[in-house]
């Protein structure tokens, strides 16, 4: 890939408007030591050092958009409680807008706790409510989006499952996008994965293609079968299936199929890597028409935060020196 076009990226992302719609997480580290074994059980007793605390979800696709050096508003919902002030908090310190964020008294909002020694993890404890939202707060959604869709350059779906996504939010937003002709990509789950249709990326990993589809894939022939059929179904510009260490698959329109290499040297932390890859990816979308192109960006992206520990973002030198090693 020609470094040029990382130096013409990294220039002109200060002039998008990237809009992250989807199910925001706090991420709390509980940092020690482990030294003994329990008595009351056969579990490691941690010393507890630090606590620290990470946009995740969605929020850290966000993160992802502001460290690359566009704008990024967030749109999703909060409780009204101490982890949700302490997530608008670190929005506001890492230049994400906020602004856009729906608090609902009747949840609570979202926090991954992983508890760690030597940077292993031990355990982790989820606090979440997976129901849907109601039919006011999607209102107040729809709202909102409606409001700013004509100013903004794309839009990113970030899906984890919370009940955010619901499929009426999911038609409202896309018949939005589709009238105002916006850059829309979609990182899904489970849960409505047929309603994302006529996007300009689909991309699910191998898992969630297997799980959606119905289809046990232990070969490339029953993958590339399995991923037209999708494609038949609900008809992207671009189907992007992620195949982890074995890096990604693009399927065009076109009927072509073009196959990347992951750019990771050291896989240290997987977390976070789908997040940097649809932020990377939508970001390079707005700038340059070839997928193919906004892939190759996305997927050295995805190398060097999975040489990170836990949810971090990337910035656009490290990608830069990512490509330029690669040469």
């Amino acid at each position: 890939m020609d470094l040029g076009k990382i130096t013409e990226y990294t220039s002109e992302s200060k002039r998008k408007r990237i809009v992250v719609i989807g199910d925001v997480m706090l991420d709390h580290y509980i940092i020690g030591n482990v030294d003994r074994i329990s008595p009351e059980a056969p579990v490691p007793i941690l010393n507890a050092k630090s606590d620290d605390y990470r946009l995740g979800g969605a929020a850290n696709v966000a993160l992802n958009i502001v460290t690359l050096g566009a704008e990024a508003i967030l749109i999703g919902v909060i409780g009204n409680e101490v982890n949700g002030r302490i997530l608008r908090e670190l929005l506001v310190k890492k230049n994400v807008n906020s602004d856009y964020l729906i608090v609902d008294d009747s949840r609570p909002t979202t926090i991954k706790t992983r508890i760690t020694s030597k940077m292993q993890q031990i355990v982790r404890v989820d606090r979440e409510v997976k129901t849907d939202i109601s039919t006011a707060i999607e209102d107040s959604l729809i709202e909102k989006f409606a409001s700013i869709v004509e100013s903004i350059d794309g839009v990113i779906l970030e899906d984890y499952n919370k009940g955010l996504l619901t499929s009426r939010v999911i038609g409202k937003i896309l018949e939005l996008t589709t009238r105002h002709k916006k850059v829309v990509t979609v990182d899904p789950k489970m849960n409505n994965f047929f309603d994302y249709k006529n996007v300009t990326v689909f991309k699910p990993n191998l898992l969630e293609l297997s799980k959606n589809m119905g289809v046990i894939i232990k070969d490339d022939k029953t993958l590339y079968s399995v991923a037209w059929e999708l494609f038949a179904k609900i008809s992207p510009q671009n189907l992007i299936v992620t195949l982890g260490e074995k890096g990604m698959l693009i399927f065009k329109k076109d009927k072509k199929v073009i196959s990347l290499p992951t750019y990771a040297r050291e896989v240290f932390d997987v977390s976070g890597a789908g997040d940097t890859v649809i932020s990377t990816l939508t970001l390079a979308l707005t700038i340059t028409e070839s997928v193919l192109e906004s892939a190759m960006v996305a997927n050295h992206a995805a190398g060097v935060v999975c040489g990170k520990n836990g949810t971090s973002p990337v910035y656009w030198d490290e990608i830069y020196e990512s490509v330029e090693q690669e040469q």
